[in-house]
């Protein structure tokens, strides 16, 4: 079984995505999995930016150690790249990066 996770946050509704982050955020800290991968996604990076206690759980999981990624195709479409860039989130082209993670045993999460 696998200790690797990459928890895929794309929902646009609030509280999937705030439970989709809590766990990533306690994966990190409570030491759950091995290493913990988070990409946000999709709808959910402009819900990062706009709500408040999502955002606080981003900056809990860079707190614990994490290492957040968006989806850069999206946030140049949707001109939020400098603004996700900004709140410490990497931006980078995420499609193949997914499935190198899950050719590396990562087990993924989707929220």
């Amino acid at each position: 079984m696998s200790d690797k996770i990459v928890v895929i946050i794309s929902t646009s509704e609030v509280e999937k995505a705030k439970t989709g982050m809590m766990y990533a955020v306690n994966a990190v800290l409570n030491n759950w999995m091995e290493d913990v991968k988070l990409i946000i996604f999709g709808p959910a990076e402009e819900l990062l930016l706009e709500d408040i206690e999502f955002k606080d759980f981003l900056i809990q999981f860079q707190e614990a150690g994490g290492s957040p990624v968006a989806c850069k195709f999206i946030a140049e479409r949707d001109e939020i790249d400098e603004k996700l860039t900004a709140l410490g989130v990497s931006v980078e082209y995420v499609g193949s990066m997914i499935s190198g993670f899950i050719k590396e045993g990562y087990v993924p999460l989707i929220w």
